[in-house]
C-alpha cells in the first residue's frame, strides 16, 4: 500500500471537488461497469486501436491522487465514468487532446484491493496490462512474479523519513536520528527500513514497525518521534490538517541516502511483454506525453482524481489543495523529470542494478530469494521510451 498518512471524513471537503469535476464532464458518474467508454469519435496521429486492447487496463498502488495525474491526463473530455462500486474510472485515451481509438480504465489500489499487492492482481487478472511496481518489489518477486518496468512516471521516490525541527534542530537528515535515538515510526515490512537498518544509517533499536498511517502516534509522541510519509503530501497535511499538530515537519527523501528505487513504475508481467510490445511500441511515448502535459496543465485530472476519492467513499480524503501541493512539490524536487538526461519516463540501469545489489540480502534473509541472475534490464527497460519526449 502507499505510505501515506491515513486520513478520515471529517469535514465536507468535496464540494470543491465535486463542481470542478461537474465542469470537467457531465458524464461522470457511478454505474455498475466499465466496459466500455462508449466513444467513437475520430481517431487523431496515434491510433492504438490495431495493436493494443481495446481497454488498456492500469492497476494502480493506492486511491486516485496527483501521483498517479499522469494517467488522468490521458482520459479525454467527454464519456469518463467513475464506477465508486468497483473503485475504477474508465474514459477514452486521449494524446495531446487527439483520440486513439482505445479506452483507458484506472483502478484503485490499496483499499480497493484489500491491501494487496500490485503484482499479486497483475498475476491474479489478465486484464490488467500495466500496474504500478516498485523497483525493490520487482526484484523482490523477480523469481515467483516477474514484472517488468517500461515506463517511470516519478523519477525520484516521494518516500521520506520526517521529524520535528523543533524537537531535534540539530537533525538535518536521516542518519542524524541515530544520534538523538529517535523512534523512527514506519509500516512493518518495508524494504527501505531494512536496508537503513542494515547499512547503519538507522539502529534497529530504534524504528517501530507499529505505523497504521494514522498521525496519531506522532502526535501524540509531541514531536519525539520520526515518522516515514510521502515528501509531496505529509508535510502540507501535517502543516495545515492534522488537529492537535498544525505547524511543519523537517524530512529527507530515502532516495538521497542511497535506496534509489523507481516508486510506482509502470510494468508488464515480464513473460507478457513480447506478446505487447508492438502495443507498448506506441503506448509508452503516449504515457511520455501525459506526465508532462500533467505537470504543466494538472487542473482537469485532478478535478478527477479528487471527485473519485469523494465517490469511493473509502476513507481517505483528497482535497484540491493536496493535489495542488502535490504538483508543486513534484516539481520544485524533481520528483517528476527528467533525470540525468532529456527524456522523461526512461530508467538509469546503474540505478537499477544499486537497488539490485542493496536488496538481494535482505531479500534472501526474508526467505524470497531473488531470481538467480537477475539483471537490471530484466526489472526495467528503456526499449520503448521516446527519448525526444521530456520535460522543458
Amino acid at each position: 500500500m502507499r505510505n501515506h498518512t491515513w486520513r478520515r471524513l471529517s469535514k465536507s471537503t468535496g464540494i470543491a471537488a465535486v463542481a470542478a469535476a461537474v465542469a470537467l464532464t457531465a458524464a461522470c458518474g457511478s454505474d455498475s461497469g466499465t466496459e466500455s467508454s462508449g466513444f467513437d469519435g475520430a481517431i487523431g496521429p496515434v491510433d492504438l486501436s490495431q495493436n493494443c486492447p481495446a481497454k488498456i487496463v492500469v492497476q494502480t498502488d493506492w486511491n486516485p491522487e496527483a501521483e498517479h495525474g499522469h494517467l488522468y491526463q490521458l482520459l479525454g473530455p467527454d464519456n469518463t465514468t467513475i464506477n465508486a462500486e468497483n473503485k475504477r474510472v474508465v474514459g477514452p485515451l486521449f494524446d495531446g487532446g487527439e483520440y486513439t481509438g482505445v479506452d483507458l480504465e484506472i483502478r484503485s489500489g490499496g483499499p480497493a484491493i484489500g491491501n494487496q499487492t500490485v503484482t499479486s492482481q497483475m498475476y491474479a487478472d489478465p486484464d490488467i496490462m500495466l500496474g504500478y511496481v516498485d523497483t525493490d518489489q520487482a526484484v523482490q518477486n523477480s523469481q515467483s512474479n516477474p514484472t517488468t518496468a517500461v515506463m517511470a512516471p516519478l523519477d525520484i521516490s516521494p518516500q521520506m523519513i520526517m521529524w520535528d525541527p523543533a524537537t531535534y534542530p540539530q537533525v538535518q537528515g536521516i542518519a542524524d536520528l541515530k544520534g538523538v535515538d529517535a523512534r523512527v515510526l514506519y509500516f512493518e515490512g518495508s524494504t527501505y527500513m531494512s536496508y537503513l537498518t542494515g547499512s547503519g544509517i538507522l539502529s534497529p533499536e530504534q524504528v517501530d514497525g507499529s505505523y497504521d498511517g494514522t498521525p496519531a502516534n506522532f502526535v501524540a509522541d509531541q514531536g519525539r518521534a520520526a515518522q516515514q510519509g510521502f515528501a509531496s503530501s505529509e508535510p502540507m497535511v501535517y502543516e495545515e490538517e492534522v488537529e492537535g499538530w498544525m505547524k511543519p515537519v523537517d524530512y529527507q527523501l530515502v532516495h538521497d541516502v542511497g535506496f534509489p528505487i523507481y516508486k510506482s513504475a509502470l510494468s508488464v508481467r515480464s513473460g507478457d511483454l513480447e506478446a505487447n510490445a508492438a502495443c507498448l511500441e506506441q503506448l509508452v511515448p503516449v504515457l511520455q506525453r501525459g506526465a508532462v502535459d500533467y505537470m504543466a496543465n494538472p487542473d482537469a485530472a485532478d478535478a478527477v482524481i479528487v471527485d473519485a476519492v469523494e465517490q469511493y467513499n473509502t476513507g481517505w480524503v483528497y482535497t484540491d489543495a493536496n493535489a495542488e501541493y502535490a504538483v508543486r512539490t513534484m516539481a520544485e524536487q524533481n520528483l517528476v523529470g527528467n533525470g540525468p538526461n532529456a527524456t522523461i519516463g526512461d530508467f538509469d540501469p546503474a540505478r537499477v542494478e544499486r537497488v539490485i545489489e542493496v536488496t538481494t540480502p535482505i531479500f534472501a534473509e526474508q526467505g524470497t530469494p531473488v531470481a538467480d541472475g537477475l539483471t537490471a534490464e530484466a526489472v526495467s527497460t528503456n526499449r520503448f521510451i521516446d527519448t525526444s519526449v521530456g520535460m522543458p
